[in-house]
């Protein structure tokens, strides 16, 4: 396991140290370089009254306000109250999640005949892209305007071998709040050596309380056939599934409490759902609905556009009470869930997933979009 100090300074430095012992030029280099920057958080409106927050600090949404059927705005995420505690608290609430988002078996993959070791930070695993991974980094962030709408520009250089990734890869990821009440996250990124990528969001939404209370009468509705089953270990076996006769089968809405403490083997394995749905699309790269839910006490639905070929839904199994975030809210099992549009988990070793790769010369470019109205 890694080791990952954390000092603070007037500017509140960040310094990671990759192992517990002798640090090389090249980690000194980079906690140099953190320790020059800030933690900052940036807020963005809309005509609506719409509000979010967002830090440089792993480009994480802090606040996402939305009126419920009242035309009252509160929140609908988990998180913490100031930039600052997302430093020593719970590493993917509201995450930019990168390199490779979600699990890679064996911490370890093969690219054109070369093997690949990556941290192994989940029983022996690689997990939403190691330690260090981008949930991890401070990014430079400038506040913007894109089409007429408030923006905020994230970009990061990853380093070629930066948790064990071959290549230099650049990235630009812009969430917009539209006049629409859209979270909009538009993601591009280049390398300069063959390499593999997946990027994802990873807030956790409550949209009755912001963790309050349980997600379990959210209704939910996933636009999807099939699914990837898993092993013991979470990993996908290779297979594809229908999702029909099984407790994942969300193609017409129902409560994400139905079913989730089942006796379906996939749902044991996940400690209820902790799995990568097939999304139905009529082409590939389309923006296209993933999945719609619907929060009866506050009338508040959430739509989710993605471009996106998969997408994982989690239901907070593993939030234990440990975590507390705003207003001294206790974050217990299945306060909060996850809707993360990806490539399908384990894709760089399973040759019949749609592929990661990214060669020099191409750009890759993924649009998700999370919708807020009221009424089904």
């Amino acid at each position: 396991m890694k080791k990952i100090i954390i000092i603070h300074t007037i500017a509140v430095a960040l310094l990671i140290f990759a192992g517990c012992g002798q640090k090389s030029q090249k980690q000194e280099e980079q906690q140099s370089m953190k320790s020059e920057q800030s933690i900052k958080a940036f807020t963005l409106e809309n005509k609506n009254g719409c509000e979010v927050k967002i830090t440089n600090f792993g480009g994480k949404v802090m606040t996402l306000e939305v009126p419920d059927k009242e035309g009252n705005i509160s929140d609908v995420v988990l998180g913490y109250e100031n930039a600052e505690e997302y430093v020593d608290g719970n590493p993917f609430f509201g995450a930019l999640v990168g390199r490779y988002g979600n699990r890679i078996g064996d911490a370890s993959f093969t690219l054109d005949g070369k093997n690949y070791e990556l941290p192994e930070n989940d029983d022996g695993n690689h997990l939403h892209g190691g330690p260090d991974g981008f949930h991890n980094v401070i990014w430079n962030a400038k506040k913007i305007t894109r089409e007429g709408n408030e923006a905020l520009k994230l970009t990061y250089v990853s380093a070629d071998g930066e948790m064990g990734f071959p290549g230099r890869v650049d990235v630009t990821v812009t969430y917009t709040l539209t006049g629409e009440n859209e979270l909009r996250i538009d993601y591009e990124a280049t390398t300069n050596k063959k390499t593999v990528l997946n990027l994802t969001h990873h807030s956790f939404f409550n949209l009755k309380d912001a963790g309050k209370s349980k997600i379990l009468d959210h209704e939910l509705t996933i636009n999807a056939d099939h699914f990837t089953p898993v092993s013991e270990a979470l990993i996908p076996t290779g297979e594809i599934r229908p999702v029909g006769n099984t407790p994942l089968d969300f193609r017409e809405a129902k409560n994400m409490g139905d079913g989730i403490n089942s006796d379906y083997q996939q749902i044991e394995y996940g400690n209820g759902f902790d799995h990568n749905w097939v999304l139905n699309k009529t082409e590939r790269g389309e923006l296209s609905l993933a999945a719609s839910v619907y929060e009866p006490t506050t009338g508040r639905k959430m739509e989710v556009y993605t471009t996106e070929p998969g997408m994982q839904f989690y239901a907070g199994n593993f939030l234990d009470g440990s975590d507390v975030g705003k207003n001294n809210v206790t974050y217990e099992q299945r306060s909060g869930f996850c809707l993360e549009t990806q490539h399908f988990p384990d894709s760089p070793n399973q040759a019949h997933f749609p592929s990661p790769v990214l060669e020099p010369g191409e750009t890759y470019t993924q649009t998700t979009i999370y919708k807020f109205s009221t009424g089904k």
